[in-house]
């Protein structure tokens, strides 16, 4: 097979699989529906129908936006403060020590616990970026302590030798590395994010994509709950796609199109 078309047929492949997948969820659903009726389970149509309505009505972009700025605050905050501290902790065993434990904790506390407690702490306004950076944070940090730690002495005994300045060894050695450690967290991480950021919403009743949920539990109206489950996922997608993809090709040009393995939709 000639070269431009094994190009082509290789680009086609990954999309071909995604579409069957498409395929095939959208077929149980329509079995599941068939089965249970629309009270357990409304058909793919009718979520759709919910959906437009929602669009239509104007309650589905505010309370996305309001979603996605509780999110996005916690998951920033908890790339910025766990990346750091990972890489420290890479790199000074004494701090690895003292921090691991912590990190390990904070992700054994359930996540409905830390959203009881930002309520407590901090009412509603700043539950959900709270929660989400606190249970973000350990899965961030676990992943740059990693990379950090499992660098090549090999390459850091020949950068020693070459008397290599420290800021080009961080620069070009430490966070390329671990940058390669650090993406399918930040995936995992997004996704846990999101999720975290309506369960908070839900128990709270402040607004967003959470509320719509509660709002809709208490109607008994589930194509509308499927709706706002739907624009979560659809949400999801466009954040990985839109800013993960973006950012790691800009800091990870040596990968050219081979992804790292997913762990945030596929894995969460």
């Amino acid at each position: 097979m000639s070269g431009p078309r094994r190009d082509f047929f290789g680009l086609l492949k990954p999309r071909w699989g995604v579409a069957t997948g498409l395929v095939l969820v959208v077929a149980l659903w329509e079995a599941g529906h068939a089965a249970y009726g629309p009270v357990v389970l409304p058909s793919p149509g009718e979520t759709l129908l919910a959906l437009w309505q929602m669009v239509r009505g104007g309650d589905a972009l505010p309370a996305v936006l309001q979603t996605l700025r509780g999110a996005l605050a916690g998951f920033l905050a908890a790339v910025v403060i766990g990346g750091a501290l990972g890489l420290l902790a890479g790199l000074l065993e004494p701090l690895r020590a003292v921090l691991r434990p912590i990190a390990t904790l904070m992700l054994g506390i359930p996540a409905v616990a830390w959203v009881v407690l930002a309520l407590l702490w901090f009412g509603a306004d700043l539950a959900v970026p709270f929660t989400v950076w606190v249970t973000c944070a350990p899965i961030v940090f676990a992943a740059a302590a990693e990379g950090a730690r499992s660098l090549d002495p090999g390459l850091l005994r020949m950068a020693t030798a070459f008397r290599v300045p420290r800021t080009v060894l961080l620069a070009d050695l430490y966070l390329p590395h671990m940058l390669s450690h650090l993406f399918p967290a930040l995936a995992t991480a997004l996704a846990l994010a999101l999720k975290v950021a309506v369960m908070t919403e839900l128990f709270s009743g402040a607004g967003g994509i959470g509320d719509g949920l509660a709002t809709a539990r208490a109607q008994v109206d589930t194509a509308r709950a499927m709706a706002w489950i739907l624009l979560l996922v659809g949400l999801l997608l466009a954040l990985e796609f839109l800013l993960l993809e973006p950012l790691r090709r800009h800091l990870e040009p040596w990968r050219g199109d081979k992804s790292p393995p997913r762990s945030g939709v596929s894995g969460s």
